[in-house]
Protein backbone atom coordinates (compact mmCIF):
# COMPACT_ATOMS: atom_id res chain seq x y z
CA UNK A 1 0.00 0.00 0.00
CA UNK A 2 1.26 3.45 -1.25
CA UNK A 3 1.73 6.10 1.34
CA UNK A 4 1.62 9.74 0.11
CA UNK A 5 4.30 12.25 1.72
CA UNK A 6 3.40 15.57 2.33
CA UNK A 7 5.86 17.93 0.87
CA UNK A 8 6.82 21.22 3.13
CA UNK A 9 6.10 24.36 1.89
CA UNK A 10 8.54 26.77 0.82
CA UNK A 11 7.28 30.62 2.67
CA UNK A 12 8.96 33.82 2.90
CA UNK A 13 9.08 34.58 7.16
CA UNK A 14 5.88 37.63 6.55
CA UNK A 15 3.86 35.06 4.45
CA UNK A 16 4.26 32.54 7.61
CA UNK A 17 3.14 34.81 9.78
CA UNK A 18 -0.14 36.07 7.78
CA UNK A 19 -0.77 32.35 7.10
CA UNK A 20 -0.15 31.97 11.50
CA UNK A 21 -2.58 34.70 11.77
CA UNK A 22 -5.32 33.64 9.29
CA UNK A 23 -5.30 30.42 10.56
CA UNK A 24 -5.69 31.79 13.69
CA UNK A 25 -8.55 34.45 13.20
CA UNK A 26 -10.75 31.66 11.15
CA UNK A 27 -10.34 29.37 14.31
CA UNK A 28 -10.98 31.70 17.04
CA UNK A 29 -13.31 34.44 16.86
CA UNK A 30 -11.73 35.81 19.52
CA UNK A 31 -8.34 36.60 17.94
CA UNK A 32 -8.04 39.92 16.41
CA UNK A 33 -4.89 41.75 15.10
CA UNK A 34 -4.44 45.45 15.88
CA UNK A 35 -1.49 47.85 15.24
CA UNK A 36 -0.30 50.86 13.01
CA UNK A 37 -0.99 50.33 9.55
CA UNK A 38 -2.10 46.98 9.98
CA UNK A 39 -4.90 47.04 7.73
CA UNK A 40 -5.66 49.18 4.82
CA UNK A 41 -1.72 49.75 4.46
CA UNK A 42 -1.19 45.84 5.02
CA UNK A 43 1.54 46.54 7.90
CA UNK A 44 4.54 48.45 7.36
CA UNK A 45 6.35 45.39 6.62
CA UNK A 46 3.46 44.03 4.89
CA UNK A 47 2.80 41.17 6.54
CA UNK A 48 -0.78 41.89 7.19
CA UNK A 49 -1.26 42.08 3.37
CA UNK A 50 -4.41 41.17 2.20
CA UNK A 51 -6.22 40.70 5.75
CA UNK A 52 -8.15 43.58 6.54
CA UNK A 53 -10.54 42.36 2.94
CA UNK A 54 -10.74 39.14 4.36
CA UNK A 55 -11.72 39.90 7.98
CA UNK A 56 -12.89 43.21 7.71
CA UNK A 57 -12.14 46.65 9.93
CA UNK A 58 -13.41 45.01 13.14
CA UNK A 59 -10.93 42.68 13.61
CA UNK A 60 -7.79 43.71 11.68
CA UNK A 61 -8.06 47.18 12.97
CA UNK A 62 -5.66 50.18 11.94
CA UNK A 63 -4.92 51.97 15.32
CA UNK A 64 -4.05 55.56 16.13
CA UNK A 65 -0.09 56.69 16.69
CA UNK A 66 0.30 55.76 20.30
CA UNK A 67 1.90 52.85 21.41
CA UNK A 68 0.82 53.27 24.97
CA UNK A 69 -2.87 53.37 23.92
CA UNK A 70 -3.22 50.37 21.90
CA UNK A 71 -0.99 48.66 23.52
CA UNK A 72 -3.31 48.91 26.47
CA UNK A 73 -6.72 48.89 24.66
CA UNK A 74 -5.09 45.19 23.69
CA UNK A 75 -4.18 44.60 27.46
CA UNK A 76 -7.58 45.59 28.16
CA UNK A 77 -8.78 43.37 25.68
CA UNK A 78 -7.10 40.49 26.65
CA UNK A 79 -8.33 41.05 30.36
CA UNK A 80 -11.74 40.62 28.98
CA UNK A 81 -11.79 37.53 27.61
CA UNK A 82 -10.43 38.62 23.66
CA UNK A 83 -7.26 36.88 22.26
CA UNK A 84 -5.35 40.30 20.80
CA UNK A 85 -2.28 40.40 18.29
CA UNK A 86 -0.92 43.48 19.06
CA UNK A 87 1.34 44.73 16.35
CA UNK A 88 4.06 47.06 16.93
CA UNK A 89 5.84 48.65 14.27
CA UNK A 90 9.43 48.49 15.91
CA UNK A 91 10.95 47.55 18.84
CA UNK A 92 12.15 50.61 19.35
CA UNK A 93 8.69 52.57 19.29
CA UNK A 94 7.55 49.87 22.17
CA UNK A 95 9.36 51.60 24.72
CA UNK A 96 6.65 54.27 24.90
CA UNK A 97 4.17 51.44 25.54
CA UNK A 98 6.86 49.56 28.52
CA UNK A 99 4.54 51.08 31.08
CA UNK A 100 1.71 49.20 29.99
CA UNK A 101 3.73 45.96 29.05
CA UNK A 102 6.05 45.22 32.25
CA UNK A 103 3.96 46.89 35.16
CA UNK A 104 0.30 46.30 33.83
CA UNK A 105 0.26 43.21 31.07
CA UNK A 106 3.67 41.36 33.31
CA UNK A 107 2.05 42.13 36.65
CA UNK A 108 -1.59 41.81 36.56
CA UNK A 109 -1.85 38.18 37.35
CA UNK A 110 0.40 38.44 40.58
CA UNK A 111 -0.76 41.51 41.59
CA UNK A 112 -4.72 39.99 41.40
CA UNK A 113 -3.56 37.12 42.96
CA UNK A 114 -4.01 34.81 40.45
CA UNK A 115 -8.08 35.83 39.52
CA UNK A 116 -7.05 37.74 36.26
CA UNK A 117 -4.68 36.96 33.27
CA UNK A 118 -3.76 38.98 30.05
CA UNK A 119 -3.51 36.71 27.57
CA UNK A 120 -2.19 39.03 24.99
CA UNK A 121 0.19 38.54 22.45
CA UNK A 122 2.53 41.23 21.60
CA UNK A 123 4.78 41.12 17.78
CA UNK A 124 7.19 43.76 17.18
CA UNK A 125 9.84 43.92 14.73
CA UNK A 126 13.62 43.79 15.69
CA UNK A 127 17.42 44.38 14.17
CA UNK A 128 19.52 46.14 12.18
CA UNK A 129 21.13 45.34 8.94
CA UNK A 130 18.09 47.26 6.96
CA UNK A 131 19.70 50.79 7.26
CA UNK A 132 16.80 52.05 9.29
CA UNK A 133 18.94 53.58 11.36
CA UNK A 134 19.27 54.41 15.02
CA UNK A 135 14.76 55.20 15.74
CA UNK A 136 14.27 51.42 14.29
CA UNK A 137 17.26 48.61 14.31
CA UNK A 138 17.79 48.18 17.51
CA UNK A 139 17.52 44.72 19.37
CA UNK A 140 16.08 45.27 22.77
CA UNK A 141 15.06 41.51 23.20
CA UNK A 142 16.91 41.07 26.08
CA UNK A 143 15.24 44.00 27.84
CA UNK A 144 11.86 42.58 28.29
CA UNK A 145 13.17 39.23 28.96
CA UNK A 146 14.34 40.57 32.34
CA UNK A 147 11.15 41.05 33.13
CA UNK A 148 9.05 38.36 35.40
CA UNK A 149 5.23 37.53 34.18
CA UNK A 150 5.86 37.33 30.21
CA UNK A 151 7.41 35.05 27.80
CA UNK A 152 9.40 35.93 24.98
CA UNK A 153 9.93 34.04 22.08
CA UNK A 154 12.40 35.04 18.92
CA UNK A 155 12.13 33.27 15.64
CA UNK A 156 14.80 31.97 13.71
CA UNK A 157 13.46 30.13 11.03
CA UNK A 158 10.46 30.31 8.29
CA UNK A 159 8.91 27.27 9.94
CA UNK A 160 9.05 29.24 13.82
CA UNK A 161 7.24 32.12 11.83
CA UNK A 162 4.48 29.88 11.35
CA UNK A 163 3.83 27.89 14.57
CA UNK A 164 4.95 29.82 17.13
CA UNK A 165 2.08 32.01 17.10
CA UNK A 166 -0.95 29.42 18.31
CA UNK A 167 0.90 28.08 21.69
CA UNK A 168 1.54 31.81 21.93
CA UNK A 169 -2.00 32.59 21.70
CA UNK A 170 -3.11 29.65 23.75
CA UNK A 171 -0.86 31.30 26.81
CA UNK A 172 -2.94 32.55 29.47
CA UNK A 173 -0.31 34.96 30.17
CA UNK A 174 1.41 37.87 27.57
CA UNK A 175 3.63 36.30 25.41
CA UNK A 176 6.13 38.61 23.06
CA UNK A 177 7.33 37.83 19.67
CA UNK A 178 10.46 39.85 18.31
CA UNK A 179 10.48 38.89 14.87
CA UNK A 180 14.09 40.15 12.86
CA UNK A 181 13.46 42.27 10.43
CA UNK A 182 15.81 40.48 8.12
CA UNK A 183 13.71 37.39 8.11
CA UNK A 184 10.69 38.74 6.87
CA UNK A 185 11.95 38.29 3.67
CA UNK A 186 13.64 35.62 3.59
CA UNK A 187 12.57 31.91 2.58
CA UNK A 188 12.77 28.40 4.16
CA UNK A 189 10.79 25.19 4.50
CA UNK A 190 7.45 24.83 6.58
CA UNK A 191 6.18 21.91 8.41
CA UNK A 192 2.93 21.48 6.44
CA UNK A 193 0.91 20.79 10.41
CA UNK A 194 2.37 22.10 14.04
CA UNK A 195 5.38 20.58 14.74
CA UNK A 196 4.59 20.80 18.43
CA UNK A 197 7.33 22.27 19.62
CA UNK A 198 6.81 23.90 23.00
CA UNK A 199 7.40 27.57 23.31
CA UNK A 200 10.17 27.24 25.73
CA UNK A 201 12.15 24.74 24.21
CA UNK A 202 15.65 25.32 22.84
CA UNK A 203 16.58 23.60 19.84
CA UNK A 204 20.30 22.14 17.88
CA UNK A 205 20.10 23.29 14.78
CA UNK A 206 23.53 21.46 13.86
CA UNK A 207 25.08 18.83 15.14
CA UNK A 208 28.74 19.31 16.34
CA UNK A 209 31.18 18.26 18.85
CA UNK A 210 33.94 21.05 18.65
CA UNK A 211 32.27 24.05 20.19
CA UNK A 212 28.56 25.55 20.78
CA UNK A 213 27.46 28.16 19.09
CA UNK A 214 24.56 29.92 21.15
CA UNK A 215 22.03 32.01 19.65
CA UNK A 216 18.43 33.16 18.35
CA UNK A 217 16.25 35.14 16.01
CA UNK A 218 18.29 36.95 13.29
CA UNK A 219 21.62 36.12 14.66
CA UNK A 220 20.39 31.94 13.86
CA UNK A 221 21.87 31.89 9.79
CA UNK A 222 24.87 33.79 10.61
CA UNK A 223 25.75 31.48 13.18
CA UNK A 224 24.51 28.27 10.60
CA UNK A 225 27.04 30.24 8.07
CA UNK A 226 29.76 30.74 10.70
CA UNK A 227 29.34 26.35 11.43
CA UNK A 228 29.83 25.87 7.68
CA UNK A 229 32.68 28.18 7.38
CA UNK A 230 34.54 26.18 10.56
CA UNK A 231 34.04 22.86 9.11
CA UNK A 232 36.01 23.96 5.78
CA UNK A 233 38.98 24.25 8.95
CA UNK A 234 38.03 21.45 10.58
CA UNK A 235 35.97 22.47 13.41
CA UNK A 236 32.29 21.42 14.17
CA UNK A 237 30.52 23.61 15.73
CA UNK A 238 26.80 22.97 17.35
CA UNK A 239 24.15 25.45 16.47
CA UNK A 240 21.50 25.83 19.97
CA UNK A 241 18.87 28.32 18.23
CA UNK A 242 17.15 29.73 21.77
CA UNK A 243 13.55 30.08 20.37
CA UNK A 244 12.87 31.34 24.28
CA UNK A 245 14.33 34.33 25.83
CA UNK A 246 12.04 33.81 28.94
CA UNK A 247 12.34 31.27 30.06
CA UNK A 248 15.50 30.32 29.09
CA UNK A 249 15.93 26.55 28.06
CA UNK A 250 19.32 25.65 30.69
CA UNK A 251 19.43 21.98 30.21
CA UNK A 252 19.84 22.28 25.86
CA UNK A 253 22.37 24.74 26.59
CA UNK A 254 24.39 23.07 29.09
CA UNK A 255 23.70 19.57 27.42
CA UNK A 256 25.11 20.99 24.50
CA UNK A 257 28.27 22.56 26.30
CA UNK A 258 29.00 19.07 28.00
CA UNK A 259 29.33 17.87 24.67
CA UNK A 260 31.54 20.50 23.54
CA UNK A 261 33.11 21.89 26.05
CA UNK A 262 33.20 24.95 24.64
CA UNK A 263 30.74 27.85 23.96
CA UNK A 264 30.12 31.41 21.92
CA UNK A 265 27.25 33.08 22.70
CA UNK A 266 26.31 35.88 19.82
CA UNK A 267 23.55 38.34 20.04
CA UNK A 268 22.47 41.35 18.24
CA UNK A 269 21.95 42.79 21.34
CA UNK A 270 24.48 45.15 23.21
CA UNK A 271 27.30 43.29 24.83
CA UNK A 272 27.01 45.27 28.22
CA UNK A 273 24.33 43.85 30.85
CA UNK A 274 23.14 42.44 28.32
CA UNK A 275 21.30 38.70 27.44
CA UNK A 276 24.58 37.33 26.10
CA UNK A 277 26.08 37.92 29.83
CA UNK A 278 23.29 36.08 31.05
CA UNK A 279 23.70 33.16 29.08
CA UNK A 280 27.58 33.26 29.94
CA UNK A 281 26.79 33.36 33.69
CA UNK A 282 24.45 30.44 33.51
CA UNK A 283 26.84 28.29 31.76
CA UNK A 284 29.42 29.00 34.19
CA UNK A 285 27.22 28.47 37.42
CA UNK A 286 25.72 25.17 35.78
CA UNK A 287 28.27 23.86 33.49
CA UNK A 288 31.70 25.35 34.72
CA UNK A 289 33.94 22.11 34.89
CA UNK A 290 32.60 21.02 31.08
CA UNK A 291 34.28 24.05 30.02
CA UNK A 292 37.77 24.03 28.20
CA UNK A 293 37.85 27.96 27.52
CA UNK A 294 36.06 30.79 28.72
CA UNK A 295 32.82 31.29 27.02
CA UNK A 296 32.82 33.90 24.11
CA UNK A 297 30.83 36.73 23.68
CA UNK A 298 29.34 38.14 19.64
CA UNK A 299 27.64 41.35 20.20
CA UNK A 300 26.35 44.36 18.30
CA UNK A 301 28.89 47.60 18.85
CA UNK A 302 28.27 49.63 21.95
CA UNK A 303 26.75 52.61 19.42
CA UNK A 304 23.56 53.70 18.19
CA UNK A 305 23.18 51.86 15.01
CA UNK A 306 24.57 53.81 12.89
CA UNK A 307 22.70 54.54 9.51
CA UNK A 308 25.75 54.43 6.30
CA UNK A 309 25.48 50.62 5.19
CA UNK A 310 29.85 50.32 6.21
CA UNK A 311 29.26 51.51 9.69
CA UNK A 312 26.10 49.15 10.18
CA UNK A 313 27.72 46.25 9.12
CA UNK A 314 30.56 47.06 10.73
CA UNK A 315 28.95 47.38 14.45
CA UNK A 316 26.44 44.17 13.91
CA UNK A 317 27.78 40.39 14.37
CA UNK A 318 28.87 38.48 11.25
CA UNK A 319 29.76 35.56 10.39
CA UNK A 320 33.89 36.55 10.00
CA UNK A 321 33.54 37.81 13.66
CA UNK A 322 31.65 34.71 15.00
CA UNK A 323 34.55 32.23 13.35
CA UNK A 324 36.97 34.08 14.71
CA UNK A 325 35.38 34.11 18.74
CA UNK A 326 35.31 30.37 17.77
CA UNK A 327 38.71 29.92 17.10
CA UNK A 328 40.26 31.88 19.64
CA UNK A 329 37.96 29.58 21.89
CA UNK A 330 39.46 26.88 20.40
CA UNK A 331 42.60 28.39 21.06
CA UNK A 332 41.65 28.31 24.80
CA UNK A 333 41.10 31.89 24.90
CA UNK A 334 38.55 34.72 25.30
CA UNK A 335 38.64 36.91 21.95
CA UNK A 336 39.48 40.42 22.90
CA UNK A 337 37.04 43.03 22.78
CA UNK A 338 37.07 46.88 22.98
CA UNK A 339 34.92 48.49 25.67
Amino acid sequence: MSTTQVEPLVMTGREAMRAAMTEAMHADDRVFLMGEDVGRYGGCFAVSMGMLEEFGPERVRDTPLSESAFVGAGIGAAAGGMRPIVEIMTVNFSLLALDQIMNTAAALRHMSGGQFGVPVVIRMTTGGGRQLAAQHSHSLDGWYAHIPGIKIVAPGTIDDFRWMLGPALADPDPVIIFENGALYGASGEVSPTDPGIPLERAIVRRAGVDISLVTFGGTLPLCLDAAAALAERGIEAEVVDLRSLRPLDDATIMDSVARTHRAVVVDEGWRSVGLSGEIAARIMEQAFYELDAPVGRVCTAEVPLPYAHQLERAALPSVERIVDAAAAAMEGTALAVAS
